[in-house]
């Protein structure tokens, strides 16, 4: 949340016409599994449904309380908790969904995937249903699933305000929490984490974001003086960690000697190569302040970049989302801002990395993508195989009185100096107002030329009605059909799932990646897709967006007439594989050769 401003029609920073004057091949996995939803007749537009109760999907999040010294502005600091993750946690390659609820006693939510696109719920007897527990404990942020050990089953990481949890997975849908002697137990008031291999050494480490400084235990304050002391600058909060991964189930904090603490007010975390050197990179996306860009040297120590074009636009970072929007085969970053009409308008920013030809991180984002609400949750994903990335971005912050706003209240806090801010005891009650509420989600197709990219904004002519404060969104082809499906989780709300319907003649591919020499998940494998003229690339990685984990499987959308296609994979141990002749329509199992 940043400082209210006149609304100002002209985007700052550094813009686009400024800048521009041996294989291992395992096998294919069925695209179309039995009882999948199947295609509806070619030539129909993009359509989504929303099927979550009758694919099995029963869930509403519930919101955390804290010390009732801030109940003024107990709303706003409860407003986020509502987290969504897609992996695959029985090992049978399909997609599952791991759900975050916050309040205390309050239950997870485990979605084991039938095959079919439907879910049943197990979290109970897995062992992961029961984790807010409120002072003492914390309650749940949000999960970030990673193999650690590299057995072949998907671990959980659980952040949250209080003392995060790591489960190992035994097999047969049973988890053992292992956070004691682990090296993670530390109080951390965490809204994101991702896991990595920033050392390339095939075992995974942990980068944990910190919000709310780790002193603070919200059910149970010393002081009331817990806020941001900036609406644009603040670095008062949380310091983030590096862990790094042993590869026996322990971690070791190395904040410090990697120089990634940073102590801004982090949301969301990304590791991609951004400066195409070969090594993944940290970006961060930081509310009350500048985005950050932590470059990996290769020695354990990243350096943060500066004069890159990140210094002045971002100043409340919700989200980093992760892809190639321009078909580059170069790295893109979308995060979110916040517009509202009549108080402020800092704008969504889509950035494209050019720092291996000497450029900065170009700002793209002028059209409807700048301008979306209060942006929380965004994801990159072809939705309609067109060969083109398009966005999916939730909004809303508190909707509550449809009557009664807080705009007011806040440009009065807004203009107060920093210790008034930073004192939450001392800002406006929040009663029964609402706050950028009511907002719909925005659906963004892309259109794409070389050096720019044009967006529609189609979400309600494509089926997307709800008007919820959405948090976390997340893409994955749940049936099997060769489609992106968008999972939404919201803010004191139902968890939705809108099934992508739409039908077209285009094609496409995916890629299940397992690393041999490097981590078994594959994080930071980047996978460039070439057909025609057209390219694509995109990279394994554990968090994306906010609050949100994707399908670790890769989707590349072709169009109707691809003709040959290639895919050159650049593994993280630094070994690379081409596959020449890719067939279409289907999820290809690719293991790193030995």
């Amino acid at each position: 949340m940043s400082r209210p401003e006149r609304p100002h029609p002209v985007r700052r920073g550094i813009t686009q016409a400024a800048f521009f004057a041996g294989l291992a091949w395992v096998g294919w996995i069925g695209h179309r599994p039995e009882g999948a939803v199947t295609a509806p007749a070619p030539d129909a537009p993009l359509r989504f449904r929303e099927v979550a109760h009758e694919r099995g999907l029963d869930f509403t999040h519930r919101k955390t309380e804290v010390d009732p010294r801030v109940a003024n502005l107990e709303a706003h600091i409860t407003a986020v908790g509502a987290a969504v993750s897609v992996a695959d946690v029985n090992g049978d390659r399909l997609p599952d969904l791991y759900v975050a609820s916050s309040a205390d006693g309050s239950a997870n939510a485990l979605y084991v995937n039938r095959g079919d696109g439907s879910f049943d719920e197990v979290a109970e007897q897995a062992g992961l249903a029961r984790l807010n527990h409120g002072a003492g404990e914390g309650c749940t942020m949000g999960s970030v699933w990673g193999d650690y050990d590299n057995d072949g089953d998907e671990d959980v990481f659980v952040y949250k305000w209080g003392r995060c949890q790591l489960f190992r997975n035994e097999g047969g849908l049973r988890f053992t929490d292992v956070s004691a002697g682990s090296g993670l137990t530390d109080w951390v008031n965490s809204n994101g984490a991702t896991w990595c291999d920033y050392d390339q050494d095939g075992l995974l480490d942990l980068y944990v974001c910190a919000y709310f400084d780790a002193s603070h235990d919200l059910w149970a304050l010393d002081s009331t003086r817990i806020m941001h002391d900036s609406f644009e600058f603040s670095s008062n909060a949380g310091a983030n960690r590096l862990y790094r991964g042993r590869g026996d189930g322990t971690f070791e904090d190395v904040s410090a000697a990697s120089g990634t603490g940073s102590t801004r007010w982090t949301y969301a975390a990304v590791f991609a190569d951004f400066d195409r050197d070969g090594r993944p990179d940290l970006y961060l996306g930081n509310d009350y302040g500048p985005e950050e860009l932590y470059l990996n040297r290769g020695d354990g120590r990243f350096e943060l970049e500066h004069d890159i074009g990140l210094e002045s636009e971002s100043k409340s970072g919700m989200c980093v989302a992760l892809g190639d929007v321009l078909g580059q085969g170069r790295p893109s970053v979308y995060v979110t801002n916040i517009n509202q009409p009549g108080y402020t308008f800092q704008g969504n920013n889509l950035r494209v990395a050019m720092l291996d030809s000497g450029g900065p991180m170009l700002q793209l984002a002028e059209g409807p993508e700048a301008a979306c609400g209060w942006a929380w949750g965004a994801q990159f994903g072809d939705l309609d195989n067109d060969g083109d990335d398009d966005l999916v971005v939730v909004n809303g912050f508190l909707s509550r009185s449809k009557e009664r706003s807080y705009w007011y209240n806040m440009t009065k806090i807004g203009g107060a100096n920093g210790s008034v801010i930073a004192d939450a005891a001392q800002w406006p009650d929040f009663e029964d107002m609402s706050l950028s509420g009511y907002e719909r989600t925005r659906v963004l197709l892309a259109s794409v030329n070389r050096t720019s990219v044009r967006f529609q904004e189609v979400g309600r002519e494509v089926g997307f009605t709800d008007e919820y404060d959405g948090r976390a969104v997340a893409l994955a082809d749940f049936d099997g059909d060769g489609r992106l499906d968008v999972v939404i989780a919201n803010q004191a709300g139902p968890l939705l799932l809108y099934a992508n319907q739409g039908a077209n003649t285009n094609h496409w591919v995916a890629f299940d990646l397992v690393g041999t020499r490097s981590n078994r998940d594959a994080l930071g494998a980047e996978v460039l897709v070439e057909w025609g003229d057209r390219r694509m690339l995109r990279t394994v990685v554990s968090f994306s967006g906010f609050a949100a984990q994707n399908d670790h499987r890769l989707h590349f959308g072709l169009g109707a007439e691809p003709g040959p296609v290639k895919a050159s994979i650049r593994w993280p141990s630094g070994r690379e594989q081409v596959l020449e002749g890719v067939a279409l329509d289907r999820v290809h199992l690719v293991t790193e050769a030995e």
